[in-house]
């Protein structure tokens, strides 16, 4: 069953309360998603890291109910 985008947003904004978060349904179909996640949290992180901590917040639902996620993260400072 697929996510909505309100439930991922939630799962990020649990893990990374201060994030700016902006979803997007690529495909119309609730399996392919680009999110945008802006925290302070990020500050002097690697990209690779950043991406660590999104995929940990969605708990494991990558490659079930969320097929895909393009994601672009960064520090509020460095957008």
């Amino acid at each position: 069953m697929p996510m909505a985008a309100d439930e991922i947003e939630a799962l990020i904004r649990e893990a990374l309360p201060d994030a700016r978060i902006e979803i997007r349904d690529l495909a119309g179909d609730g399996d392919h998603y680009a999110a945008k996640v802006v925290s302070t949290v990020f500050a002097g992180m690697s990209r690779v890291r950043q991406h660590q901590l999104v995929y940990k917040a969605l708990g494991g639902r990558m490659g079930g109910e969320l097929h895909a996620l393009q994601l672009e993260t960064a520090a509020p400072d460095g957008e």
